[in-house]
């Protein structure tokens, strides 16, 4: 059985979990890491966005939980730690893009 407090609690997280996903740029990140895997330098390439940019909004999204590194030779691989994350994303996207009245 929930308890109203378990409640308030999945609620915060779900609320933090939004609050992380609510920039452009990670945006387009969860976006570039749902089709594969990338490093740091592919997301710059990809996004035109400055390293230091990428690597930060990098940084939120692990604290979130939405992304997962993975160290291989010299550079970290930037994973999605569950695909729901990036339905998240692509609802948002549609939604944003149909007309409302």
């Amino acid at each position: 059985m929930t308890t109203a407090t378990d409640h308030a609690a999945l609620l915060e997280r779900a609320g933090e979990l939004l609050r992380a996903l609510a920039a452009p740029v990670r945006i387009a990140i969860v976006l570039q890491l749902r089709e594969s895997r990338r490093c740091v330098h592919e997301l710059v390439d990809a996004l035109d966005v400055p390293q230091p940019l990428v690597s930060q909004h990098l940084r939120i999204l692990k604290a979130a939980g939405v992304v997962a590194g993975e160290r291989s030779g010299r550079e970290v691989m930037y994973r999605l730690v569950d695909e729901h994350l990036a339905e998240i994303i692509v609802a948002a996207i549609s939604h944003a893009g149909e007309e409302h009245s």
